[in-house]
This record gives structure tokens, sequence and C-alpha cells, in this order.
């Protein structure tokens, strides 16, 4: 009687451990050394946390794929780029990158590695099952664009480079009593400043001019590689180099499908906190691509001054044109001229409207 017993169980036992499973998700927490993993099996609770190497990681995830129909994983965007997420994908691994939040929604003041991956399970847990709302996914640029977008913005940190190091110098000459402005390590300031200085700070600014000196040629260097690779038909005033960090830092403009998303993307929409009967309308919100912003806010300024027939500067020419027209309200113009100048771009690029229906003025030939 007992055998018969034992051997019903073992049957059992052999029946679960040959099913395939469904689904299994991971939540992963990326460091450069360790990467830790939470695993929910199904619709289970998550599993104890387990801490792995990166090189051993991906010889791990080769284990699991044979458990279960689908594997899900899910990671927060970081200094880490895309390389894990691309990893994953080339194994057959349904990977998704999410936008970094307060993993810790309880304030219980207990935050870690492990919580923050058992945290990140569970909302992958609700996301796989059709709750699109319980992870807000990144947009994982393809290798081609990741490599553009990093050619413009090391052009970007190139640029604050030398603002900071110029300003060391700067700082350098206020302590000796010398007020000096921007450029004062140029070859032609520089000649008549240092007939004014004692030896002993000449030598220790000219230490800051040698670094100066290579970052201004790696800048301009970099800057005109990107003004080269524009394409020569353009809008007037929207100049090569706007143009290639705009386009680098959207990547691909047929992802997104309405003006709303373009809109929300460059983070110039305006906020609102609304409860009740209570509605206001608050700033912008900046959530989304600074860079992108940035240069939308720059090409809009532009616009007002070498696009005066187009659509978009007629439709706000009552504020600039205005004499008493205040400051705050000018700056108020000029972002809602940013956000639909984004939309502008989106519809162009996409071929949804032509450059006349805008009415740019358009500068240089196609091809």
């Amino acid at each position: 009687m007992n055998s018969h017993k034992l051997n019903t169980s073992e049957v059992r036992a052999d029946q679960v451990a040959s099913s395939k499973l469904q689904t299994l998700k991971l939540g992963l927490d990326v460091h450069a050394d360790t990467i830790v993993v939470v695993r929910i099996l199904d619709n289970s609770a998550p599993q104890p946390a387990q801490k792995f190497a990166p090189t051993k990681f991906l010889a791990w995830i080769k284990t699991q794929l044979p458990l279960a129909e689908q594997v899900h994983s899910c990671y927060e965007a970081g200094p880490f780029g895309y390389g894990l997420h691309r990893d994953l994908v080339a194994l057959g691994v349904r990977n998704v990158v999410v936008q970094p939040v307060c993993l810790d929604e309880q304030h219980t003041g207990v935050n870690h590695d492990k919580s923050d991956a058992k945290q990140l399970a569970l909302r992958l847990d609700r996301y796989v099952a059709g709750n699109a709302h319980a992870l807000a996914t990144v947009r994982v640029p393809t290798p081609d664009e990741e490599q553009k977008r990093i050619q413009s913005r090391q052009r970007e940190q190139l640029k604050r480079e030398v603002k900071r190091v110029a300003a060391q110098g700067r700082s350098l000459l206020l302590t000796q009593g010398q007020r000096e402005k921007k450029g004062w390590w140029e070859d032609r300031r520089w000649a008549k400043l240092q007939a004014q200085l004692p030896d002993w700070l000449s030598e220790r600014l000219e230490c800051f001019r040698r670094v100066l000196a290579l970052l201004t040629a790696e800048l301009d260097a970099a800057t005109t590689a990107l003004e080269q690779a524009a394409p020569a038909l353009r809008p007037k005033g929207l100049g090569g180099l706007s143009y290639e960090v705009v386009q680098r830092e959207v990547g691909d403009w047929q992802r997104f499908t309405n003006r709303r998303q373009v809109g929300s993307y460059t983070g110039l929409c305006g906020g609102v906190s609304a409860s009740g009967n209570s509605h206001h309308q608050l700033p912008i919100t900046k959530h989304g691509n600074v860079r992108l912003r940035t240069a939308l806010v720059e090409l809009a300024w532009r616009l007002v001054l070498w696009q005066p027939d187009c659509v978009l500067v007629k439709k706000w020419g009552h504020v600039f044109g205005h004499p008493q027209a205040t400051k705050a309200a000018k700056k108020k113009a000029i972002v809602a001229m940013a956000r639909q100048m984004a939309v502008d771009l989106w519809r162009w690029r996409t071929g949804r409207v032509p450059a006349e229906t805008l009415g740019w003025t358009m500068v240089g030939t196609a091809g």
C-alpha cells in the first residue's frame, strides 16, 4: 500500500518537472560587477534573488530558455547602455529596457539590489499580463542610430569641457584681481593679457591654454563632421549642426504615430494639476529628451528671424510684433513654437506634408 503511494507521488513529481512553463519573468538589477535576478514562474510568487557575475549571467540565461514557452526580462536604462538588451534578444529572451523610477513606492526605507530586482520582476509580471502601464519602456536605438547619437553627444561633451576649463582659467585670473571674459585664452587676447601678468601666473595659465587648444581642435572637427553629414536641402534657419542634433536624438521619425507622441517626447507640453473642481495649468513637464528640447527652443528663436512668412511664425506674430509684449510672453510663445516645430518636422520628414504647406523657405538643393 505504501509502495503504491510512493510510486504515484514520484509520477506526479516527474510530470511537474517535465511540464513546460508558459512564461518565465526575470527582474534584473544590473551593476558593473554583478547582476541580481529575481525570477517569477508563470503566476507564482517571486523567488529569492540570485546574484551572478556578468560573464556567467548569459550562460545561466541559456539554461532558463528551455523551461518556458516565453522568457521575459527587464532592467532599468542607465550607464550600461543596450549591450545586455541586444545579447538577451539574440538568445531569444523578450527583454525590455525601462525608465528608471523609485522602486520603493511605499517609502519603507528598505531599498537594495534584491528589493529592486523583486519590484522589477513584479512590474514585469503585470506588464506581461497585459498592463502596459506597469512599466515605462524605453525605445532601444539600432546600433547605427546609437553610434550617430554618440557622435553628436560627444561634441556636446567637448563643448562643455571647453567652457569648464576656460572658466577655471578665468577663476584663477580673478583671484589675482584680473577680470576676464570668454575667450581669454585665444591668441590675440592672450598676447595682450600676458604682457600684464607676472611670469608665474602666465605659466599656470599656459597649462589651461594647451588643454583648451586641444579641446577646441576636437570640437571644431566634431562640428564640421556633423555639418557635413546634414542634407543640403533644409528649411532656412535650420543649420546643418542643428539638423543633425535633432535627427540623431530622434533616431527614427517613423516611430511616432501621432502628434501627441512627438510633443510628449520633447517635454515641451504643459503640465496639469487637477483634483475635483480644482484645475491648474503647470509649466512644461520637461519629461523627455533634454538635448532635443534645447535644440528645438534654439531653432524656434531662429525661425522668428529667418522664417517670418512661415505659418508657425505668423501664428505667433502678434506676440513678437507687439511692442508691449513681456519677456515672459515671448518665452511662452517660443516654447509653443518649439513644440509645434517638432510636430512640423515629424510631418515633413515622414512625408505627411510638403515644406510649402508649412510655409518654409528652403535653402540648398535636393540630392
